[in-house]
């Protein structure tokens, strides 16, 4: 059932966001525990989507967009791409950190691939190519090899051999239900689920924390929100843009990326250590920033950036009664 409007006076907002974290799936035991003493203040209010981003080839440069299409499996062209090496199995910044100078475009008929000292690589579209088995992480997928010109261009490019795939239609690969559940979410070539939403307050925040700032690329999110207090996002239900309804189902963890340039793949300021001293989930094992995300409902439609968006907080323990 939706939450209710209700107007975010700081003093509400403040209470709701001050209540100790839980992990998603341990909470709704221990709101019920809670019940006899407790009452819960569902939570509405409307934000801004401030950016948009698509990542076409996983862990290459990104694209930002004034307007998306929403698919099941998240933004149209999102990870529809990646590079694997000789068994398969998908690179990252977090070992190759020179992805980060590919730079991809979406043209009518054609993905290309641009990167300093090397020729624009153009990959139609419609290719299909030859079937291969790769894998994301323990998934095991389904691949179509982009073909010999695609390969020797990234193989030159990371001075080893590689290949380029594109998720074959109909692949089939869920992400974790135990977070996802009920919602059926598909997945490409993303690491775990169909979007990663961010929010700019928590970048301030924790720029503040910081000797150098870092700017949001680094933590390479889709869709990022303004107009929230810092770290709302934790206890975010579901966003309401036009529409498309997003689920945000688990805080993301973060790994060795946001410490790398997204222009250059050079290493820089690293943001982790002061994330761990803070923001360190013990029930994920790991320091977070920003919260995955399923599409729920309008799979087809479209969000543009400026849209305002409705935003619907967790039903959380408040105050005594």
């Amino acid at each position: 059932m939706r939450a209710s409007p209700v107007t975010l006076a700081g003093g509400l907002l403040s209470l709701v966001m001050c209540v100790p974290r839980v992990a998603r799936g341990e909470a709704a035991s221990i709101w019920q525990t809670a019940a006899t003493r407790t009452r819960t203040v569902p939570v509405t209010t409307i934000t801004t989507v401030l950016d948009l981003f698509v990542y076409p080839v996983k862990s290459a440069r990104a694209i930002a967009r004034s307007r998306v299409r929403v698919g099941a499996s998240g933004f149209e062209w999102d990870r529809q791409w990646m590079l694997v090496d000789g068994k398969g199995t998908f690179l990252s910044q977090r070992t190759h950190p020179r992805l980060a100078r590919i730079v991809p475009e979406i043209t009518a008929n054609a993905l290309v691939l641009r990167a300093e000292g090397a020729q624009a690589l153009s990959v139609p579209l419609d290719t299909r190519g030859d079937r291969v088995a790769v894998r994301v992480w323990d998934d095991a997928c389904d691949g179509l090899d982009q073909g010999a010109a695609a390969n020797a261009w990234a193989s030159r490019l990371l001075g080893e051999a590689v290949r380029l795939v594109r998720a074959s239609p109909g692949m089939v690969r869920p992400a974790n239900v135990k977070f996802a559940h009920p919602t059926p979410a598909p997945l490409a070539f993303s690491d775990g689920y169909p979007l990663l939403v961010c929010n700019q307050a928590s970048l301030e925040d924790l720029n503040r924390r910081l000797s150098s700032p870092v700017p949001m690329e680094r933590f390479r999110p889709n869709l990022v929100l303004t107009g929230l207090p810092a770290w709302a996002e934790d206890r975010i239900d579901r966003i309401e843009v036009g529409a498309v309804t997003l689920r945000l189902v688990k805080p993301s963890t973060r790994c060795s990326i946001p410490s790398r340039d997204q222009l250059t793949g050079e290493a820089s300021t690293d943001p982790l250590p002061v994330l761990r001293k803070f923001r360190f989930d013990r029930s994920l094992r790991g320091a977070t920033f920003g919260e995955n995300a399923v599409i729920a409902e309008g799979a087809g439609g479209e969000i543009e950036r400026g849209s305002r968006c409705r935003v619907m907080f967790d039903s959380l323990p408040a105050f005594p009664t």
